[in-house]
């Protein structure tokens, strides 16, 4: 299987013409950058100018994701291979964002979800600057959050 995260590149220098398919890049290029845990939560909109617009359920996660958004401009073009997104712009968009939850299909094994990241750990994560060592940071507090519930639960 190809990694998108290669394609993405080719895909922009294909579209130098196609502004809407160059927002179509970008917005796959967040989805990648944010990870699997964020894209419940955080939507990519549009892309205007160099401005990537993207919609977040309440001022929680529009404050906890707004402190990372360098990070996010960093790895988004760092993917892209070139400067494409210059600032992101969270828009409060709850309607944006359930419908991208109820298009997402239900895990039909009976383990429940992994929970979404809580906005104190994504703020905490911020403050760690090597990417591979902010997602295992947050892979092993969503596990032991996991456990923790599973615990209560069964107790």
């Amino acid at each position: 299987m190809i990694d998108l995260s290669l394609l993405l590149p080719r895909l922009l220098n294909a579209t130098e013409s196609n502004p809407e398919l160059a927002e179509t890049v970008a917005k796959l290029a967040w989805t990648r950058a944010a990870g699997e845990g964020l894209r419940n939560h955080a939507v990519p909109f549009r892309l205007y100018r160099r401005t990537l617009i993207v919609s977040v359920a309440d001022a929680i996660w529009q404050k906890q994701l707004r402190q990372m958004s360098t990070e996010f401009i960093f790895r988004i073009n760092k993917l892209l291979g070139r400067s494409v997104v210059g600032d992101i712009e969270f828009r409060i968009d709850p309607a944006a964002v359930d419908q991208v939850r109820s298009r997402i299909p239900t895990p039909r094994s009976s383990r429940q979800e992994t929970p979404a990241p809580i906005p104190e750990l994504l703020s905490a994560a911020s403050s760690i600057t090597d990417p591979d060592l902010r997602e295992r940071f947050l892979r092993a507090a969503e596990n032991c959050i996991e456990r923790r519930e599973s615990r209560t639960q069964a107790g």
